[in-house]
């Protein structure tokens, strides 16, 4: 592909840097762009938005990016709830919510989008960027991945040739469900709102210390 069109397409500064590198990494691979779906705000049913990173397309079923950026090693498994990063080799510890848990959640409020998804599989992908050395991930699940970001195409690459074609009923419908959740991140209330409600979750107003 072009790059100039890639850069055409993707010169939005939605995002942070590494899901823009990641978009321009899959375009170059070959996905067509039209298939790439960046920064989504995902309506559910109680009117709050689910925010996912990146969302791609694929014959064989829909890609679902979690981006991360971290330095040091990182420890984590994938039914404990929160992650380690470990900084000054081991002398600094900070916790991070599970990226895998979290992106299982995003893939659940997309099945419940539309019937079709019923019937559709769902990969669930974790990119980390940054300087930091996955030490220790265990207990991944199935249709789950973890990978560093120099090795994402491979996960890529292993999903297309390892999987059969899903079974799409209606993928203009998909394709709409994807460009409204696009625009709904250009809704500043919308972004508003879900800040504001991701703050109500964490509960930090109501902890008097």
């Amino acid at each position: 592909m072009n790059k100039n069109l890639i850069d055409g397409k993707f010169k939005s500064k939605r995002g942070t840097s590494s899901e823009r590198a990641l978009v321009s990494k899959l375009s170059q691979y070959g996905i067509p762009s039209q298939t790439i779906f960046q920064d989504l705000y995902l309506k559910k049913r109680n009117d709050k938005y689910s925010q996912i990173d990146l969302v791609v397309a694929t014959k064989v079923g829909i890609l679902v990016f979690e981006v991360k950026e971290f330095s040091g090693w990182i420890f984590g498994s994938g039914y404990k709830t929160n992650w380690a990063q470990l900084l000054n080799y081991g002398r600094n510890r900070f916790y991070f919510y599970n990226p895998i848990l979290q992106n299982a959640k995003h893939i659940d409020d997309l099945k419940k989008q539309l019937k079709q998804f019923e019937n559709i599989p769902f990969y669930s992908i974790i990119v980390f960027y940054g300087d930091c050395e996955l030490k220790e991930i265990n207990f991944v699940p199935d249709n789950t991945f973890v990978v560093k970001s120099r090795r994402v195409l491979e996960v890529v690459e292993k999903i297309l040739s390892e999987s059969t074609p899903a079974e799409y009923t209606n993928k203009r419908e998909i394709v709409d469900l994807f460009e409204q959740a696009v625009k709904n991140g250009e809704d500043f209330q919308i972004i508003e709102q879900h800040i504001k409600n991701i703050n109500e979750m964490l509960g930090k107003e109501r902890v008097y210390n």
